[in-house]
C-alpha cells in the first residue's frame, strides 16, 4: 500500500555568505495535518528574529536572515497526516565567509625608533592570501609580513611614513579586496633655550620674556609651569608662538613673588621634554615691621624695625623733629643694621615724644617708614594762678588745667571732703579733657578759703591748692592831668590805681562839673584806657574833674579833684586849601576847616584875581560847604586867591593860593577825548548814514532822483515806465553819439551788477579827475571840457543800462549814483576847510591826501 503523502523542498543545496538571507519552500502532497522544520542539530525550529516560518495547509516557508557560520547544515521539512504517518525532505545549507577587513585603523601612528606593527585584520573562508604594497611595489624583503597578516617594520623612522596597501584574495572564489593604511611616525620633542637666567627689579613695571625653541612631529604643544602648576594666560603672563618653533612667555609688571624657576615643557604624541629657566628678582627695600611704641617717662623704650628686599637693605634711624641720626650716642643705642635694627632709648623724656623715621637702603633703592613714640607721664599742672577773688553772691570759676598721658581723672576737695560732680547748693563742677572748672558762688564767709584739685592717672597722682579770697573795690586813680584844653574840648589823663581789688577793672568813670554847680556829669572810658576826652564844654568856663575805677565788685574811691578853665572864644584859624581844575573855564577849591575858635564858621570869603590885574573879585561861600567853584576864568592865565574864614567873633588870617588855567583845549579833543576809537568810528558812520538819508530825501522832492525816487518808479505801472524809458533812451543816444545819428547804439551784454558797477566807477573817475586837475592848478576850461565829455558818455551808458537791467540792479545803480553825488559834495567841503585851516606854505596837495579823498 503506497502512502499518498509526499514532501519536497524547492532547493536541495544552497551556498550563502555570512550575513546574507535566504528562504526555503516546503510543499506536501496529500492530506498533511502538520508541517515542521528541523535544524541541523535535529531540533524543531521555532520562529525567532533570525528564522521565520510561514505555514499553510500543505505549504511552509522557512526564512533565514543574516546567516552566520553556525547556521550551516541539513535542514529537514517533515509532514504528518491524520494517521500519524510522516514524510520529510531535506536541503543542505553551506555558509562561507567573504573577504572582510575588520576594524583596520588608518592612520596608524608609531614612535620614531620603535618596532612598528601595521595591523591588517582580514577574515574569509577559506583563509585569504595577504600581500602588502608600498609606493605601488610589493613588499618582499624590506619588511616582514607576520603570520597574522600584519606588517612589521623594525626601528621605524620618519622616512618610513606613507600609505601602505593590504591586499587579500580567495583564489577558490576569485574574490579580492584591499585597504590603504596611512603610517605616521611621531618624533619626540627636542627643546632648546638661548638664555636660562634672567634678572629684573620688582615693582618697576619691568617685563621679562623667556624663549623656548622646539621641534618634533607632530608639532609639540608648549606649556609653561611654575612650582608644579601650569601657567594660564593672564594680564601678567602673556604667551606667544612664532614661526620656527619659538614659544615665548612674557612676565609683565614683575613683583617680588615672581622670582624663581620656570619650566618650559614641550609635549606631543611621541613624548615630552622640559627645560628650566631662572628669574632673579631684585626687590626694593620694604619695611615690613615698625610699630608705634608707648613708654613711661623715665623708663626705657625699644623700637624695632624689620625690612626685606633683595639684596638685604641697611637700616638707619632719624628723629623727625630735629633730623638727628643715631648710632651709639648717650641715651640712644642702635643694635643691628642688615634687615633688622633695634633703637633703644634710656631714661625717656617728654622731649623724646614724637615721630621717628626708619630708613632701609640698598643699591636698588630705599624705603622709609615712620612710627610714633608716645610718652606716658604723671599729671602736670599747667598754671600757677592759684588765687581767685570774688564776693558774696558773685560766681567765680576756679580752673584746674592739667597735662597728662593717659588723661587724668580730676576731683575737687574742700576741707578733706570731696565735692561731687553734681555739685552742691553753691558749687558746680564743669569737666573737660585736661581741665576741670569749679564754679563757686560765695554765700558767706565760710565759702572763702582753700580748695584742692587732685589729678590722677595710672602713672601717678598730683595735687594743687587754690585760694578763694574776698574781693574789694579798686583804689583811687591818681596823677590826674588836663591837656589839649580848648573852648569846648579837654583831655583828661590819669594813672591806674595801685590795687584793682582782686577783680579786673572794667572801666573808669570821669565826672566833671562847673565850679559852683552841684550836678556832676559822667563820662566812661573806653575799656580800661586812661585817657578820656571831655566834649560839649562852654568857652571861658572853669570846671572840676575827678576819676574813679570800677570793677565787678563796684566803684572805688574818686581821685583828687582837679580844676581847669576852657579858652575864651576867638577868631577861627586860617582854612587849608587844595585845588582841582573843573570843567571848561571853572576851577574847584577844596576848603578844609581848622580850629573854628569855639564858634561855627559862618562863611568863607574867597577873593581871586589874575596876576596882571589889581582889582579882586569876591565870592562868599557858606561855612557848611567844603569847596568853592570859581568861574568863568580866562584861558592861559595865572590866578591868585585869598581865602578867609569868619565866625561871630571875626575873621581869620587869610590863606593864599595860586593856580594856572591852561590854554584853550582843541574842540575835537574836547569832544572825543572821553570816547574810544570804536565809539568815534561808530558815531562817524552813524552821521554819514543819516546824511545819506537826508540827501536822498532832498533829491526825491527837489530833483526827482535818488534811491527813494527809483523805488517809487519801480512801483509804478509798466506802461508809464516803458514810455519814460523810451524817451530817456533817445536822450541817451543823442548824448552818447553827438552829430552821428546814423550809428547804432552799443548793445549791453554785461551782467546787471557788474555793468552797473562799471558805470558808477566811470562817473566816479570823471569827478575825481576833474577835482584833482583843479587842485593841481590846471585851467578851469580844460576841467569843464573833460568833465563834459566824460559825463555825457556815462549818462548815455546809464540810460542804455536801464533798458537791460533788472529792478534790483536799477536800485543798486541809483544808490551808487546818490553815494557818488554826496561824496563829491563832502569832498569839496573838506577841501575848503583844509585850505582855510592850513597856511599855504604848510598845505599838502589835496589830490595826494588819502584821508580827505576818502
Amino acid at each position: 500500500f503506497l502512502s499518498a503523502l509526499q514532501v519536497s523542498i524547492s532547493l536541495n543545496k544552497v551556498e550563502l555568505s555570512v550575513g546574507e538571507s535566504k528562504f526555503f519552500i516546503c510543499t506536501a502532497i496529500g492530506e498533511p495535518v502538520r508541517l515542521d522544520w528541523y535544524n541541523p542539530q535535529g531540533e524543531r525550529i521555532v520562529p525567532s528574529k533570525r528564522m521565520a516560518l510561514h505555514t499553510e495547509t500543505s505549504r511552509s516557508r522557512l526564512i533565514i536572515y543574516n546567516a552566520i557560520i553556525e547556521d550551516a547544515g541539513i535542514y529537514r521539512c517533515q509532514a504528518t497526516d491524520a494517521s500519524g504517518h510522516t514524510e520529510e525532505a531535506s536541503v543542505v545549507l553551506e555558509i562561507y565567509q567573504r573577504l572582510t577587513f575588520r576594524d583596520v585603523q588608518s592612520p596608524q601612528e608609531f614612535r620614531h625608533g620603535e618596532t612598528a606593527e601595521v595591523v591588517c585584520d582580514v577574515i574569509s573562508s577559506p583563509v585569504p592570501v595577504v600581500v602588502w604594497y608600498y609606493q605601488d611595489r610589493e613588499i618582499t624583503e624590506e619588511f616582514q609580513v607576520l603570520p597574522n597578516n600584519n606588517l612589521q617594520i623594525h626601528q621605524v623612522t620618519k622616512a618610513d611614513e606613507g600609505v601602505y596597501r593590504c591586499e587579500a584574495s580567495v583564489e577558490a572564489r576569485g574574490e579580492i579586496d584591499f585597504v590603504d593604511i596611512a603610517v605616521v611616525v611621531n618624533v619626540p620633542p627636542v627643546l632648546s633655550v638661548f638664555q636660562q637666567s634672567f634678572n629684573a627689579t620688582a615693582d618697576y613695571q619691568e617685563s621679562v620674556t623667556f624663549t623656548c625653541i622646539t621641534s618634533g612631529s607632530p608639532d609639540p604643544l608648549v606649556t609653561w609651569h611654575r612650582k608644579g602648576q601650569q601657567l594660564e594666560p593672564s594680564e601678567q603672563h602673556v604667551f606667544n608662538r612664532l614661526e620656527g618653533g619659538r614659544s615665548m612667555l612674557t612676565i609683565r609688571n614683575i613683583r617680588q613673588g615672581d622670582g624663581g624657576t620656570y619650566t618650559c615643557k614641550a609635549t606631543n604624541k611621541a613624548g615630552s621634554q622640559e627645560r628650566e629657566l631662572f628669574l632673579k628678582v631684585f626687590v626694593q627695600p620694604h619695611i615690613t615691621q615698625l610699630k608705634n611704641v608707648t613708654a613711661v617717662e623715665g623708663s626705657a623704650a625699644m623700637i624695632s624695625c624689620v625690612a626685606e628686599g633683595e639684596p638685604l637693605p641697611d637700616i638707619s634711624w632719624r628723629r623727625a623733629s630735629d633730623g638727628q641720626t643715631f648710632s651709639q650716642d648717650g641715651r640712644f643705642e642702635v643694635r643691628g643694621r642688615h634687615g633688622k635694627s633695634v633703637l633703644t632709648i634710656s631714661g625717656v623724656k617728654l622731649t623724646d615724644l614724637g615721630r621717628f623715621d626708619c630708613e632701609a637702603l640698598s643699591r636698588i633703592g630705599g624705603h622709609q617708614k615712620s612710627m610714633f613714640l608716645d610718652i606716658e607721664y604723671i599729671p602736670k599742672f599747667l598754671t600757677n594762678h592759684t588765687i581767685y577773688y570774688s564776693w558774696e553772691g558773685n560766681p567765680v570759676n576756679i580752673s584746674c588745667d592739667v597735662m597728662s598721658n593717659p588723661p587724668a581723672t580730676m576731683l575737687w576737695r574742700r576741707e578733706r571732703f570731696t565735692i561731687s560732680a553734681e555739685g552742691t547748693a553753691n558749687t558746680r563742677v564743669h569737666s573737660a579733657e585736661g581741665k576741670s572748672v569749679l564754679e563757686v558762688t560765695p554765700m558767706s564767709d565760710r565759702d572763702f578759703g582753700r580748695y584742692n584739685c587732685t589729678a590722677r592717672n595710672n602713672i601717678g597722682v598730683r595735687y594743687q591748692e587754690f585760694i578763694l579770697a574776698q574781693a574789694d573795690v579798686p583804689s583811687n586813680p591818681y596823677s590826674v592831668r588836663l591837656s589839649a584844653v580848648s573852648q569846648r574840648l579837654a583831655t583828661v589823663t590819669f594813672m591806674k590805681p595801685d590795687s584793682h581789688g582782686g577783680v579786673p577793672i572794667s572801666y573808669y568813670l570821669v565826672q566833671y562839673k562847673e565850679v559852683g554847680s552841684q550836678e556832676w556829669r559822667d563820662v566812661k572810658s573806653h575799656s580800661v584806657q586812661t585817657t578820656v576826652v571831655l566834649t560839649g564844654l562852654e568857652p571861658n568856663t572853669t570846671y572840676e574833674v575827678r576819676v574813679a575805677a570800677v570793677n565787678g565788685k563796684g566803684q572805688g574811691e574818686f581821685s583828687h579833684t582837679e580844676t581847669f578853665q576852657t579858652l575864651p572864644i576867638r577868631e577861627p584859624s586860617p582854612p587849608a586849601v587844595h585845588g582841582q581844575r573843573g570843567m571848561g573855564k571853572a576851577y574847584r577849591l577844596g576848603l578844609v576847616k581848622q580850629d573854628d575858635g569855639g564858634m561855627p564858621i559862618v562863611e568863607y570869603i574867597v577873593k581871586y584875581k589874575t596876576d596882571k590885574e589889581e582889582q579882586w573879585m569876591t565870592k562868599l561861600v557858606p561855612g557848611a560847604n567844603d569847596f568853592a567853584m570859581l568861574q568863568p576864568l580866562q584861558w592861559n592865565t595865572r590866578y591868585e586867591v585869598e581865602i578867609t574864614a569868619r565866625n561871630v567873633k571875626g575873621l581869620s588870617e587869610p590863606t593864599f593860593y595860586q593856580f594856572f588855567m591852561p590854554q584853550k583845549p582843541d574842540i575835537t579833543e574836547s569832544l572825543f577825548s572821553g570816547l574810544g576809537l570804536g565809539a568815534v568810528v561808530g558815531l562817524g558812520l552813524g552821521a554819514l548814514l543819516l546824511l545819506l538819508v537826508l540827501v536822498d530825501v532832498s533829491c526825491f522832492f527837489l530833483r526827482h532822483c535818488g534811491l527813494l525816487m527809483c523805488i517809487t518808479r519801480s512801483l509804478c505801472s509798466k506802461k508809464t515806465a516803458t514810455s519814460g524809458k523810451g524817451k530817456e533812451i533817445e536822450e541817451g543816444k543823442a548824448a552818447y553819439l553827438p552829430g552821428s545819428g546814423d550809428v547804432a547804439p552799443t548793445e549791453v551784454h554785461s551782467p546787471d551788477f557788474f555793468f552797473a558797477l562799471k558805470l558808477s566807477a566811470c562817473q566816479l573817475c570823471v569827478w575825481m579827475q576833474s577835482e584833482g586837475t583843479q587842485e593841481e592848478g590846471k585851467e578851469q576850461e580844460d576841467v569843464a571840457f573833460a568833465e563834459s565829455l566824460s559825463w555825457q558818455r556815462c549818462r548815455a551808458e546809464r540810460l542804455l543800462l536801464r533798458q537791460h537791467v533788472t529792478t534790483v540792479a536799477a536800485l543798486w545803480l541809483e544808490f551808487l549814483f546818490t553815494l557818488q553825488f554826496i561824496s563829491r559834495r563832502i569832498y569839496r567841503a573838506m577841501s575848503q576847510i583844509y585850505s582855510v585851516a592850513f597856511p599855504k606854505q604848510h598845505r599838502v596837495s589835496v589830490s595826494g591826501c588819502f584821508i580827505i579823498r576818502v
